[in-house]
């Protein structure tokens, strides 16, 4: 009885030392790297416990790129679930041109970050922008915008990082519409159900468990986002008003030299991350959702 599961594990030995090597190996450095006091470009260290972890209690920079890093994920995710369902509430539905359409709403997803970066940061331009001649035509503004300045950088953001990642939702929520029995609502319509109605009492809850990963997948993705955050703050000028978590722990590194606190705020990252999905299974843990 004990050789008959050996091939069984030398068959899944290999993902095993993979996902040993390329996850928990990183974590266990992480956390060790974490417990030291080390500069970046040299091998020195220094034992000094949980010192990271107390000074980045009383930081107020760790605090304000936790604040920042909040918004910025609370915010790209609603708005992303909103697009990419009523998006694809809308692809589902049959007219002419329609897969051309499909086809041409997954350019965002398709394309690499720093390009929608660039693409991006030359529409928003404040000075010869598409945006700003937009509303400066239409009379919705009397002068061009400073998109990168401190009182409109987040909403930037926010807006790039929505038009590239709501597709990933579109596709997930088109793809479980389309397995949704027509019978459902045959039956709801009989019952005298409008289109409200069918989709809170048909759609919403066929969409559930799609919903609960895809909400899952794209908190952990936007709160640890760094490119495009990194990306648009360069030459912008108000670096400091959305320098969230991964970008602060990338400067405690390599901006500072301080490869413990880098650490320290990655695991502290990973932490919050594993309580939030903890948390998230447990308090959605339906049958229908599992």
């Amino acid at each position: 009885m004990q050789t008959r599961g050996l091939p069984g594990l030398l068959l899944v030995l290999p993902a095993l030392l993979l996902l040993a090597t390329l996850t928990i190996y990183p974590v266990g450095y992480g956390f060790w790297l974490s417990l030291h006091a080390k500069h970046s470009l040299f091998p020195q260290q220094a034992f000094v416990g949980l010192d990271n972890y107390i000074y980045l209690w009383h930081d107020p920079e760790f605090w304000e790129s936790l604040r920042i890093g909040l918004i910025y994920s609370v915010s790209t995710i609603f708005l992303q679930l909103v697009l990419g369902v009523a998006a694809a509430l809308l692809l589902h539905q049959s007219f002419f041109g329609r897969n051309i359409v499909r086809g041409l709403v997954l350019f965002p997803y398709m394309i690499p970050t720093v390009v929608a970066v660039i693409l991006w940061k030359w529409m928003l331009n404040n000075q010869f922008g598409l945006i700003n001649f937009g509303l400066v035509s239409l009379g919705i503004s009397s002068e061009p915008i400073n998109w990168f300045g401190r009182s409109y950088i987040m909403a930037s953001l926010i807006l790039v990082s929505v038009w590239q990642f709501f597709p990933f939702v579109l596709l997930a929520v088109l793809a479980r519409l389309q397995t949704i029995p027509t019978e459902l609502y045959d039956a709801a319509r009989v019952d005298g159900a409008g289109p409200v109605a069918r989709f809170v009492f048909v759609t919403l809850p066929q969409l559930a468990s799609v919903l609960f990963i895809t909400i899952l997948l794209r908190s952990i993705w936007m709160f640890t986002k760094f490119d495009t955050v990194w990306l648009m703050t360069q030459g912008g000028g108000a670096e400091r008003y959305i320098r969230t978590m991964p970008v602060y722990a990338y400067l405690r590194t390599f901006n500072y030299y301080e490869a413990g606190m880098g650490a320290a705020v990655a695991i502290v990252m990973f932490l919050m991350l594993v309580a939030a999905a903890a948390t998230y299974f447990f308090l959605f843990r339906g049958e229908d959702q599992l």
